[in-house]
C-alpha cells in the first residue's frame, strides 16, 4: 500500500485513477481547485490545491511515496510541476501523458500529420514539450505514460497491450478508455517497469 498524491483527481482521467487506486487499498491525497468535485472514496482525502502555487503544492505533495499527476498541460506548467515534487523531496512521478508526440512511423509523430486536429494540437504541442523536459530531468523517478489517440469513457476491461514510443492501433483504431488506462498507471506504480522513460497503452 502506498501513499499517493494525485494531482488533477477531479478530471477525467484523474477520477478513474483515483479509483483504480481507492480499490487497491492506496492511501491518496486527491488534489483539485474544487475539492468538492472528488468522489468519497475508502482511503482518499481530499484537498484544495492550484499547480501554479509552487510552495503550496510542493507542501500538500510532502511525505508521499508517489506523486501522479492528471492535469491538462495547457493548464499547467511543468517547470512549476517538477519544481513541486522536487521541493518536496518526492521521487516516485507519474505523469499522464499525451498522445501527440507518439510516432506513427519511424520519426514522424502523430502531431506532425496533416490530418491531426487543429482542437487538440495546443494541448498535444504542450505535452510533447513537457516530456521532452522530463528527458533531462534525471535526479527524479519520472514515468510518462501516453493514451491512444482516442483517449475516451469506457470499460474496465483489464485488456489492453503497453508499447513504448508508437502509437499502438487495434483493429478499432487507437484507442484506450480513460478505465483501462488507470489499470496501466497504477500497474507501473505498483511494479515500476519504465523508470525514466514513456510508455503507451491501447487495445
Amino acid at each position: 500500500m502506498a501513499n499517493v498524491a494525485l494531482i488533477g483527481a477531479s478530471g477525467q482521467a484523474g477520477s478513474r485513477i483515483l479509483k483504480e487506486l481507492s480499490d487497491r487499498g492506496h492511501r491518496v491525497t486527491a488534489i483539485a481547485r474544487n475539492p468538492a468535485k472528488i468522489a468519497a472514496l475508502p482511503g482518499v482525502t481530499a484537498v484544495k490545491g492550484d499547480v501554479f502555487e509552487k510552495d503550496a503544492l510542493a507542501g500538500l505533495l510532502k511525505g508521499h511515496d508517489a506523486v501522479v499527476s492528471a492535469v491538462h498541460f495547457t493548464a499547467s506548467d511543468p517547470d512549476l510541476l517538477i519544481g513541486a515534487v522536487r521541493a518536496a523531496g518526492v521521487a516516485r512521478y507519474l505523469v499522464v501523458g499525451g498522445a501527440g508526440s507518439l510516432e506513427v512511423a519511424p520519426g514522424q509523430r502523430l502531431i506532425d500529420q496533416p490530418d491531426f486536429p487543429a482542437a487538440y494540437k495546443a494541448e498535444a504541442a504542450a505535452g510533447a514539450t513537457f516530456l521532452d523536459l522530463l528527458k533531462g530531468v534525471d535526479d527524479l523517478d519520472w514515468t510518462f505514460l501516453s493514451p491512444s489517440a482516442m483517449f475516451v469513457p469506457g470499460e474496465r476491461t483489464g485488456s489492453f497491450r503497453l508499447g513504448r514510443d508508437e502509437l499502438l492501433v487495434g483493429e478499432g483504431g487507437s484507442s484506450i478508455s480513460f478505465e483501462d488506462y488507470a489499470i496501466a498507471l497504477v500497474d507501473e506504480l505498483e511494479r515500476p517497469a519504465h523508470v525514466r522513460q514513456r510508455f503507451t497503452v491501447g487495445y
